[in-house]
């Protein structure tokens, strides 16, 4: 089962997103929250696979809940439901660790995949939601400096093929793109951005892909 935990200040919402996944089968709704407090309390408590988050609430926002949730023991990949399809609630919440992003106005089917992918370890994001994170992040300077850090150990520490991938990831493409344009299948290319994600010690792609940017392993193209 996927145990799923909803945070939300809207008892009517909450009580939707329950009806609409408890029919999906392998879907549970172990708990419900009316606020970021509770729901980072409930995270632990509960441990949830998947956390549908909302952004603007009382007492605590999902923003700071989220960041709060990713630093502590849960082992739950949050997926952040909002009506606002704003960059600065978009940027804050991948700073925050967030793996997902999807607006509330989505298809009930769409809601429902959301959470299967972030379920299997993945990050979603739409292709134009993808195309913003690396216009914003591409435009950040590296800051790299000339003496030896973590993150240039963690990069030399990926093969040839990694560093491809991690180049390609950041330039938006699908695992069935890069597979393409490496001459491999599918499956390797998984394979490659796990070892990626377990390396540089990131979550999912998506924070690799800011990963890239901000640590000027790429730089940003006029196509990017």
């Amino acid at each position: 089962m996927t145990r799923i935990l909803l945070v939300d200040d809207q008892s009517l919402v909450r009580a939707g997103f329950t009806t609409i996944l408890e029919s999906e089968p392998g879907f549970e709704v172990v708990g419900q929250a009316s606020d970021g407090l509770e729901g980072v309390a409930l995270a632990e408590e509960l441990d949830p696979d998947v956390i549908c988050m909302d952004v603007q609430m009382p007492n605590m926002d999902g923003l700071e809940a989220t960041r709060r949730i990713v630093d502590g023991p849960s082992r739950a990949s949050v997926l952040i439901l909002t009506t606002f399809d704003r960059d600065d609630f978009l940027f804050e919440a991948l700073s925050a660790g967030a793996s997902g992003f999807l607006l509330k106005t989505a298809d009930p089917d769409h809601l429902v995949e959301a959470i299967h992918v972030l379920d299997r370890g993945d990050a979603l994001l739409s292709p134009a939601v993808t195309r913003r994170v690396i216009e914003r992040f591409g435009s950040i300077p590296s800051p790299r400096s000339a003496s030896t850090s973590p993150e240039d150990t963690a990069e030399t520490s990926l093969t040839e093929r990694e560093q491809a991938t991690l180049l390609l990831l950041a330039r938006g493409k699908s695992n069935a793109e890069i597979a393409k344009e490496l001459f491999v299948g599918e499956s390797t290319v998984k394979t490659h951005v796990s070892n990626i994600l377990m390396k540089l010690g990131i979550r999912d792609r998506i924070h690799a892909v800011i990963w890239a940017y901000e640590h000027g392993v790429v730089s940003p193209t006029p196509d990017a």
